[in-house]
């Protein structure tokens, strides 16, 4: 959508297709945050940045799996694209204190490259065009029905002052809505990757861009080696379309595709453990850019985190931040903690691998928490039982989603953990408790830990006793928000062969793509960044005015 907005306003011709039914894949359901190093928002903070810190850490985190000059181009386009986005009508701020997912790293900032998406007015698009966007997660709604944004979702879960009035200024707002809650039950205020799409959406109808929806691709055609336009499937029939300058695919990745997973991703793996949208990410871009010779990179990594089955619900729900409060714990089979909780979501799933291939327990694994932190905090759509005690509880949720014992020996007995090994573990964690510091992983011992963390407890906002009953536990799932690997492409989403030749006209980016970022996730916003960054630099080229590296000092190895 962004490559379309941006194609328009250079004076192209251009046609947006889209496989769903629904407009927004991932983006729509996403937090909408982007990672944007040296972004415009910084100064305003007091945040101090550089290309050269970004370079760095980005390189890095992609651990010669990405090449310098995509790294580079990446961090020096960014902010411009971040800026773009904003005169186009979706402006972004910076997240002060939302750090880098490895705050340790060389170039790593404590916060400010995040930015989340100000709200987006509905209004603008009318309740029936607003039903053609994909509706959010439920996990992202106050209530199942009211949008946050992510500073006021950051003060809530983190117990900061001023959390009541925020909940109370949100239900007040929908309340007093009443005119447009007549017309439909989404919420007018868009936050998060609702307001991106929302916001380009609107972009790409002030343009007049057409947009075809349930019309998905079948294949790429070429006139010799070039590729000149795509055959998909409309209303039934294969249609031919024709594109002079290129073809740009931002398909997703193929997380929903069961064979193309045990083809290429680490075992077990299982489309249903994914918390992207069911139909949608099945890997047809990667497959037709394939069929065309495209080199395939990255195939065996995906953006991993951790997922939980709600009953009834359409996918499986990713597990972000909750898992960062005080007073629970992960195990595997054997009762035993193997890692960080609050750590970044990729590195949780991949240490679930980790540990299931050495111990075959650990996929999946449980999360346990006591009646401590059942009172305060929510655990995915469990709320906590100050709001919504355990006999108020959906029936169908129990020894389902959600498993309960009055003692941990009880527990481990409905879950069929080793109780000796839950009991050493949940003694072992109420000692780090107590004491503030975590000896085994290092849970809180860095700003991204803690940013989740409850403020009001002490030494260690992340780490809180496991000692009272009941206690309770729900299952984990090695899951993901998307795959990262996909068609190589060069510093301006131009896809190559497998000899690392230029296909012209074809273009790639987001998930269809091999990630700039490697195997790694530098930061929230580093999938939505880069899909939206290479969009605008793949316009540029395909105008004929290529986006030149300015910093090409920094892809010479240092002597």
């Amino acid at each position: 959508m962004l490559g379309a907005v941006r194609a328009a306003d250079a004076g192209l011709s251009v046609l947006v297709v889209e496989k769903a039914t629904l407009l927004g894949g991932t983006s729509a359901i996403s937090g909408g945050g982007i990672w944007i190093p040296c972004n415009h928002d910084q100064a305003s903070a007091g945040i101090q940045d550089s290309v050269d810190d970004a370079f760095r850490y980005v390189k890095h985190c992609a651990a010669g799996l990405s090449s310098d000059d995509r790294v580079l181009a990446y961090v020096e386009t960014a902010h411009r694209m971040a800026r773009y986005l904003s005169e186009v009508g979706v402006p972004y701020r910076c997240m002060p204190r939302y750090a880098d997912y490895y705050p340790t790293l060389p170039g790593a900032r404590p916060g400010g490259r995040t930015m989340d998406p100000l709200a987006f007015n509905a209004a603008q698009l009318g309740h029936e065009v607003l039903e053609q966007l994909r509706p959010t997660n439920p996990g992202q709604l106050i209530l199942g029905r009211m949008n946050i944004n992510a500073f006021d979702a950051r003060t809530l879960l983190a117990k900061e002052r001023g959390g009541h009035w925020v909940l109370a200024r949100l239900m007040l707002r929908y309340a007093l809505d009443y005119p447009w809650r007549r017309k439909t039950r989404r919420d007018r205020h868009l936050t998060g990757g609702q307001a991106l799409i929302g916001g380009l959406f609107h972009a790409l109808r002030q343009r007049q861009v057409p947009l075809w929806l349930g019309s998905p691709l079948r294949e790429l055609v070429r006139d010799g080696t070039r590729v000149t336009g795509v055959v998909v499937e409309r209303d039934g029939q294969a249609v031919s379309v024709t594109a002079r300058k290129g073809v740009l695919l931002a398909a997703g990745g193929f997380e929903r595709n069961p064979a193309l997973r045990a083809e290429h991703l680490p075992q077990p793996t299982d489309a249903a453990w994914t918390a992207t949208p069911p139909g949608c990410n099945t890997g047809d871009a990667i497959q037709a850019g394939a069929a065309v010779g495209a080199a395939l990179h990255l195939m065996a990594h995906t953006w991993g985190a951790p997922t939980i089955d709600v009953p009834r619900e359409e996918k499986f729900r990713a597990l972000f931040v909750e898992r960062s409060m005080p007073g629970c714990m992960v195990v595997n089979a054997l009762g035993q903690r193997f890692l960080n909780e609050s750590g970044p979501y990729p590195e949780f799933q991949q240490a679930m691998l980790a540990n299931h291939a050495l111990t075959g327990g650990a996929v999946p694994a449980w999360i346990v928490f006591d009646a401590g932190f059942r009172a305060k905090y929510p655990m995915g759509p469990l709320m906590p039982a100050s709001a919504v005690p355990d006999h108020k509880v959906r029936k169908s949720w129990w020894n389902q989603l959600v498993w309960k014992g009055s003692t941990l020996a009880e527990l481990a007995q409905a879950i069929q953990v080793d109780a000796q090994g839950l009991q050493a573990s949940a003694a072992r964690m109420t000692a780090f408790a107590s004491s503030g510091k975590d000896l085994d992983f290092d849970r809180g011992g860095n700003v991204f830990d803690r940013y989740y963390g409850d403020v009001n407890v002490k030494p260690n906002p992340n780490l809180g006793p496991i000692s009272k009953g009941p206690f309770y536990a729900m299952k984990l799932w090695p899951g993901d928000i998307g795959t990262k690997g996909g068609l190589l492409t060069d510093r301006d989403a131009r896809v190559l062969d497998r000899e690392g030749r230029v296909i012209e006209g074809l273009y790639c980016v987001g998930n269809s793509s091999a990630s700039v970022m490697g195997p790694a996730y530098p930061g929230a916003g580093s999938t939505l960044g880069p899909a939206m960054t290479f969009a605008f630099r793949a316009v540029a080229h395909l105008t004929g005015q290529p986006l030149a590296l300015e910093r090409t000092d920094l892809l010479v190895p240092s002597a």
